[in-house]
């Protein structure tokens, strides 16, 4: 094993965060502190996750979500950052992919239109 990576685990004990396990196609409630001069808020970014990239400290997702006016919006998160309070799963998306840049032609409602993946069991149809 690297000597890199051998440092890379054992920070990554050290910070041992709960991260909820979501790929690319879910959609995403990131809660981020934002500091403001003295003062510290959280403020939330919802939308689906289009990318995760990387492995072990320098892993790293993009969230796009579309604002006001139909405006696209994509944010890069460091998943192991200090400024990352919480990640919440909304629901989870059947994609076959696992980067979704092909989102960012889509305009309006088809933007955000990924299948859902169903988690209950399947009834036998006959």
């Amino acid at each position: 094993m690297d000597f890199i990576q051998q440092i890379e685990r054992a920070e990554l004990k050290k910070i041992a965060k709960d991260i909820p396990a979501f790929r690319a196609g879910d959609t995403l409630k990131v809660f981020v502190r934002v500091k403001e001069g003295e003062k510290e808020r959280t403020q939330m970014f919802e939308g689906i996750c289009i990318d995760r990239a990387h492995g072990g400290m320098r892993e790293s997702f993009t969230v796009r979500k579309i604002s006001f006016g139909g405006v696209g919006v994509e944010r890069n998160f460091p998943l192991h950052s200090p400024m990352i309070k919480e990640i919440k799963v909304v629901r989870k998306g059947k994609v076959c992919r696992s980067r979704l840049y092909y989102l960012r032609d889509r305009i309006g409602k088809k933007a955000t239109k990924v299948k859902e993946q169903s988690l209950g069991k399947k009834k036998d149809r006959k």
